[in-house]
């Protein structure tokens, strides 16, 4: 699955790629954030008329979720989406969000790997394609404004898949094993935020496997306990190479 991302980069790097216009707000850089805290991330939607960048909590609140009981009870299980729920499962929340598609931006995430020990080994992911890339996404409007300042707010979920041979090799044990983020080629950035994507073309896009020839993984210490919030967070801890 996919539960810690970070994103260490200038957000304008995101509006320059997708020649968008730069958002209204900032964001400070962050080497690791854990889905669960629910925090605040930049995505990337198509309103229909045109793209741009807003600031959603990462874990989908679901029209479902219609109570603070509910969202409490159900919303740290929808972090994540399967990529096979999306047109598959036609009775799961994610089939019926599968229009309300986003990219995620980040500059690389995070995985646990069973090396045999009392604990795993965390790895940082990251392409080589550049300093930013995107993880496909699915978003939904809470049903519940906030209650203090009547804001409605957006939230969302990364998609993952099955894993290629590299994200297999570290992600190995658990229940979720051999799953990895939907990272998306340049080529499929825009045809995923077209609002005329038809059910055959996110079939299609979701069959990408991103090439491990395009990724690179190290080690790193714990992200499990609280720590300063830069760059020794993904401080490589060996010389293990992929």
């Amino acid at each position: 699955m996919c539960y810690d991302l970070s994103f260490f980069s200038n957000i304008k790097l995101v509006s320059d790629y997708l020649n968008t216009k730069e958002p209204p707000f900032q964001f400070e850089p962050t080497y690791h954030k854990v889905a669960q805290s629910f925090s605040k991330w930049p995505v990337v939607v198509n309103d229909g008329k045109e793209l741009s960048i807003e600031l959603f909590e990462w874990g989908v609140i679901a029209d479902y979720m219609n109570t603070a009981e509910k969202i409490k009870e159900y919303r740290t299980s929808m972090a994540n989406a399967r990529s096979e729920k999306l047109l598959d499962d036609k009775r799961s929340v994610w089939h019926k969000l599968r229009n309300q598609r986003c990219l995620v931006p980040t500059t690389g995430f995070f995985e646990h790997k069973d090396t045999g020990g009392k604990k795993k080994t965390p790895y940082f992911i990251k392409t080589t394609d550049g300093p930013v890339f995107f993880i496909a996404g699915l978003y939904n409007y809470s049903p519940l404004p906030n209650p203090e300042t009547g804001e409605v707010i957006g939230t969302f979920t990364v998609i993952t898949r099955e894993a290629n041979p590299l994200m297999a090799s570290i992600h190995n044990g658990g229940p979720n094993s051999h799953r990895m983020p939907m990272l998306l080629s340049k080529e499929h950035l825009f045809k995923w935020l077209d609002p005329n994507l038809t059910d055959e073309g996110i079939r299609n896009i979701l069959s990408f496997e991103f090439p491990d020839s395009r990724m690179e993984a190290w080690p790193v210490n714990t992200i499990r306990t609280r720590k300063a919030d830069d760059a020794s967070v993904i401080q490589r801890i060996d010389n293990t190479l992929f």
